[in-house]
């Protein structure tokens, strides 16, 4: 009689992998990998992303028992994202040199081009007010358009409450609109973005890609 095999859930992998099982880590990986991809890409520049996704990955191993486990996994792995990422940016300034990253933006911290390649003028336009954004609402705003992540998922990774979590999101719209009229090239460009915002916002998900 054949053994019962069933898909083991993304908790009972990252067990597995602080156990040294190397092939729970790929497969875990595999699942995950993409989606925070797509969360450092637009905030990072050059070659430097894939080493903090395998970071995040690294740090979701270590602080597996700190984590509350009613939430799902991704909410677990986009919270350790955010926390590397906010770490990797903080550990660059210059000693006494500020960071918060409710004013800072992922220009301001990783000056240059983002290292997502787009080829449609609004999804550039999109890409670029975002990085223009402070950092906290880049990061709401993507992981709300790009990720789907709940009301609770959002505020668990942001660290607050989901009634400060509805006025971040109000706020980072609004600032979102006033930085694509900002930059906007033009005119028709601008009105093709703020149009669709929703639909634009999609289509960079789909572009975004290691």
């Amino acid at each position: 009689m054949l053994a019962s095999w069933r898909v083991r859930s993304d908790f009972e992998l990252l067990d597995a992998w602080a156990l040294g099982d190397k092939r729970a880590a790929k497969e875990l990986i595999d699942r995950h990998f993409d989606a925070v991809y797509r969360f450092l890409a637009n905030k990072l520049r050059g070659g430097g992303v894939e080493d903090v996704v395998q970071d995040t990955f690294l740090a979701c191993v270590q602080g597996r028992d700190k984590f509350r486990r009613e939430a799902s996994f991704r909410t677990f792995v986009f919270a350790t994202a955010r926390n590397v990422l906010l770490y990797h940016f903080r550990k660059q300034r210059r000693a006494g040199e500020p960071f918060d990253p409710e004013q800072l933006s992922a220009v301001d911290l990783a000056p240059g081009p983002s290292s997502v390649v787009v080829h449609k003028d609004e999804q550039r336009l999109l890409l670029e007010a975002l990085r223009a954004l402070p950092l906290e609402y880049q990061i709401a705003l993507e992981l709300y358009h790009w990720e789907g992540l709940s009301g609770p998922e959002l505020a668990t990774v942001l660290e607050i409450t989901e009634a400060a979590l509805r006025s971040r999101l109000h706020r980072a719209k609004v600032a979102l609109r006033k930085q694509l009229e900002i930059i906007a090239s033009s005119g028709v460009v601008l009105e093709s973005t703020l149009a669709d915002l929703d639909q634009w916002a999609a289509s960079l998900r789909a572009a975004v890609r290691r």
